[in-house]
């Protein structure tokens, strides 16, 4: 801990070494942030002591997209209030839905319909567990699931 005399106050004032300055220690005058370290363009002095705060990690807006919630819309009565969420996923050059598995609530992966004939832009998901789901759109707008 280093102890110098304020200008003006005449009394100590401490500095430690592991909190920015905003003023130079030998003569008062205010630091410029330099490529790294805070540095005196009076005197030369450079806090070589200061670490930058750590970088905020910014999200794309692919991964802040919102959470949607599918209901399902199949025949079976006991699955009538089992719902499933997805968010977008960005898969190479494309954007699909990344789903959680109703059953089991792992994320599951988009895979083909073997050989079955598929409705109008039915996606097929199939989760580690072997639970398979289609996200298909309903009828007055939407999407659910079966």
């Amino acid at each position: 801990m280093v102890t110098t005399t304020a200008p003006g106050i005449g009394a100590p004032s401490s500095i430690s070494a592991g909190k920015p300055h905003r003023f130079c220690p030998r003569c008062d005058a205010s630091l410029i942030l330099s490529y790294d370290d805070p540095e005196c363009l009076r005197c030369g002095y450079v806090d070589y002591s200061y670490t930058p705060p750590a970088p905020k990690v910014r999200d794309n807006l692919m991964s802040q997209a919102t959470r949607f919630v599918f209901r399902y819309i199949g025949d079976s009565p006991k699955l009538s209030e089992t719902l499933t969420h997805a968010r977008l996923e960005r898969v190479r050059n494309k954007v699909v839905y990344g789903v959680e598995c109703p059953f089991c609530a792992n994320m599951m992966e988009q895979s083909s319909l073997s050989g079955k004939r598929r409705e109008l832009r039915e996606e097929r998901y199939r989760c580690s567990m072997g639970h398979r789901v289609s996200l298909i759109p309903k009828r007055g707008g939407g999407m659910g699931w079966k």
